[in-house]
């Protein structure tokens, strides 16, 4: 079994479990940015594999269809790619991941927080003329303003 970690579990964690364990690169680039020091204990114990870009369509496919695609980073992104093409187990605290997951039924673990509850689908809404979309935006085209993630009811 590989374990396939994302940045939010390798910030909860104070030990790695004794398994098989991978990350995207994407991943140790995170750490660095933070400057988590975790990384010089960990660096060589964290095998770094990149997906496939069939995993990743597939991945992306699933995210637009929830409403995950503008709450997914391409870290996130990568590291579900990754659980499909290692047939492993996703380790995160991302809600957003969780969910995808969930949609494409590939198992995966919380680890500091508790997981979801139930699969949720989300809309975009501006926050100055109220407009709804399916996909997030950066900005409303109809008036500029930021949008807001709602879940879809």
């Amino acid at each position: 079994m590989v374990l396939i970690l994302d940045s939010s579990a390798l910030f909860s964690m104070e030990d790695l479990p004794a398994e098989d364990i991978a990350v995207p690169p994407g991943v140790i680039d995170e750490l660095r940015r933070y400057n988590d020091r975790r990384l010089d204990r960990w660096g060589d114990l964290l095998r770094v594999s990149e997906c496939t870009k069939a995993s990743l369509d597939k991945v992306r496919g699933a995210a637009l269809g929830s409403g995950d695609a503008g709450r997914l980073s391409d870290v996130d992104v990568s590291v579900i790619a990754l659980a499909i093409d290692l047939d492993g187990i996703v380790l995160t605290d991302d809600f957003s991941i969780q969910n995808v997951c969930s949609i494409m039924h590939i198992e995966y673990r919380p680890v500091g927080m508790k997981g979801i509850k139930k699969v949720e689908k989300w809309n975009y809404r501006c926050n100055g003329c109220g407009k709804w979309y399916k996909e997030k935006q950066n900005d409303c085209p109809v008036c500029g303003s930021s949008m807001k993630a709602c879940r879809k009811r």
